[in-house]
């Protein structure tokens, strides 16, 4: 990789860094109710993430790291608690501001993809983009540099349809990050996928991580959570006291390529 590819790749990936935390969670609640029980979700989640951060979320089934997610992408409402995204607070806010911090704020990887396949590859990038308010010559651009980085240049005019599951989980976080976004949110980005998909997901998370990308990431997978810079577990809608572990940044595996073999 000669330092012009370099500089292009680390432009392309250059992450949008609050002056304060990317994400500030405090007294978070949320209660269901299930055929007239309520269910208590959550239990009062108290949560910081810095700049930069790569924190991966784990507990059983039921523990509620998803609901944590949802709130904090602003796809659902806390019954009582605060929620700030980069000093922007979700508390209050209608289906309209939502969806406007969003799109300032976030870029949201599902476990199963949710690309529009009636798009090709290209537009599933550049869309996002030009919703967020970049001109759309300016989205074209951030979308294929995007598919170059990714591996998926060649595929530009495909359908998603005929990607590989790695291929359509690396699409699915070009398209998060189209908008430059403050935070990623994944939830089982590798759950999906087989065991190879899975280590290009995690060696690209690795990635964005190191060029400053905040990232929170829901998994049950441990080997997919130790490469993350900090786990914390959940168990019965609360976080676990003095179970947060600082894996400071222990990456055993060095990224040498700035492009992925389609």
């Amino acid at each position: 990789m000669g330092p012009e590819e370099s500089a292009n790749a680390s432009s392309v990936l250059e992450a949008t860094v609050p002056d304060g935390n990317v994400l500030d969670v405090r007294g978070l609640r949320k209660t269901y109710e299930s055929e007239g029980v309520p269910v208590r979700a959550l239990r009062g989640v108290d949560f910081l993430m810095a700049p930069g951060e790569f924190v991966a979320v784990m507990g059983p089934s039921g523990c509620g790291k998803s609901t944590l997610l949802n709130l904090v992408a602003g796809l659902d409402t806390p019954t009582d608690g605060e929620i700030s995204v980069a000093g922007d607070s979700l508390v209050g806010k209608d289906e309209n501001d939502l969806a406007r911090m969003r799109r300032r704020h976030i870029g949201i990887v599902f476990q199963f993809f949710n690309l529009l396949e009636g798009m090709s590859v290209l537009e599933n990038v550049t869309l996002p983009a030009i919703i967020a308010g970049m001109p759309r010559r300016q989205a074209e651009t951030r979308a294929r540099d995007l598919l170059d980085l990714l591996g998926l240049a060649d595929k530009a005019r495909n359908a998603p349809g005929v990607l590989s599951g790695g291929q359509r989980q690396r699409l699915a976080i070009a398209r998060a990050l189209a908008n430059k976004p403050t935070l990623v949110l994944a939830d089982e980005p590798t759950g999906a996928l087989d065991s190879a998909g899975g280590l290009e997901v995690l060696e690209l998370f690795r990635r964005l991580h190191a060029g400053g990308q905040a990232i929170l990431m829901v998994t049950h997978d441990q080997k997919v959570a130790d490469a993350a810079s900090r786990i914390v577990r959940m168990r019965d809608g609360r976080i676990d006291d003095g179970t947060e572990e600082d894996m400071s940044v222990t990456i055993t595996e060095s990224i040498t390529s700035t492009t992925w073999e389609p």
